[in-house]
């Protein structure tokens, strides 16, 4: 009964956190957003005003005018003289949106005009969500024992200690993917994408990467775009490895949290034994198993652990 308690009394404290913390980025959103679109704002409204003195179009039909430019907008047609005149449901482009919809990033930009292809859209991603997340978890899989639990039994057989050798593999891991995943691209970005800056191209990474996909900050979409198919099918192999490094990333701290005994703690759920097990069948045999042994069984390594202190995470008992 006790556990039940703490539990729930946990529970509570995490939803309560959950909404003070939305209270705060509402603040601070606000806080710093508000201005700019009150100062955007004023200019349009000068802007219309100026124009409206300037030519016999009446009100009315101005803002009628500017509600189908700006819907149309909305779906990526663009009425400016030098918007491209390439199709935004070429092959590759086509290809670009189903790799957005799979992928649940979901820019915006481009969106079904179609009864028929928004019905296809669910259909498609209903399919082709969960296949997705499958192909990214077998990556997952695969990339666990030379990305994780070979450089961790390394750093062990070093003479670390379990627990700081997984701190030191994670934050390595994080520079990783920080640098290569997020640095190097938004530098690539930012030198393709004329008019986005260096941190424009570090925001899209991390909006991309995480699945939030706002659709502020798309690639291949300025006029007259160069090699734009190529840039495209470029893009989603970004956003496909990436998602992948940032699956393995998560995975690598919950094994990490369980090491530590922070999942304990919180009660929350722990890596599955099994899932370890899993991610060890398919790459330990034949010229991996002689280099996974001192990491994985207890016997083949170099110098007996400790009872307390073997050498996966998982399988490490709690302090």
């Amino acid at each position: 009964m006790h556990s039940v308690g703490k539990s729930w009394l946990l529970l509570t404290g995490f939803v309560l956190f959950y909404i003070i913390y939305l209270l705060f980025g509402a603040l601070v959103f606000s806080s710093i957003e508000r201005p700019v679109e009150d100062k955007l704002r004023h200019d349009m409204e000068t802007l219309k005003q100026q124009f409206l003195n300037q030519s016999c179009v009446n009100a009315a039909s101005l803002e009628l005018f500017l509600v189908k430019v700006l819907s149309a907008n909305k779906y990526g047609v663009s009425v400016l003289r030098n918007s491209s005149g390439a199709s935004n449901w070429d092959l590759t482009s086509s290809m670009f949106f189903a790799n957005t919809l799979v992928t649940t990033v979901g820019y915006g930009h481009t969106t079904p005009l179609s009864d028929t292809g928004k019905a296809f859209s669910i259909l498609y991603a209903l399919i082709g969500v969960p296949f997705t997340m499958l192909v990214l978890t077998a990556c997952v899989q695969r990339l666990m024992y030379p990305l994780v639990l070979a450089p961790v039994g390394l750093l062990q057989r070093s003479g670390m200690e379990p627990r700081p050798a997984t701190v030191v593999h994670f934050v390595l891991l994080l520079v990783l993917v920080v640098l290569c995943f997020f640095i190097a691209p938004a530098a690539v970005f930012s030198a393709v994408e004329l008019s986005w800056s260096f941190l424009d191209g570090i925001y899209f990474c991390f909006i991309s990467l995480c699945t939030i996909g706002l659709g502020d900050f798309v690639p291949g979409t300025q006029p007259g775009q160069r090699n734009k198919q190529l840039y495209q099918v470029s893009v989603m192999v970004y956003l496909f490895v990436g998602l992948m490094m940032m699956y393995l990333l998560l995975r690598t701290f919950h094994k990490m949290a369980d090491l530590h005994g922070l999942t304990t703690f919180l009660q929350l759920p722990r890596c599955e034994e099994s899932e370890q097990d899993d991610d060890r069948e398919p790459i330990m045999e034949n010229k991996y198993e002689d280099q996974a042994s001192p990491y994985v069984t207890e016997k083949a390594a170099s110098k007996p652990l400790e009872p307390g202190s073997q050498p996966s995470y998982n399988t490490i008992n709690k302090g």
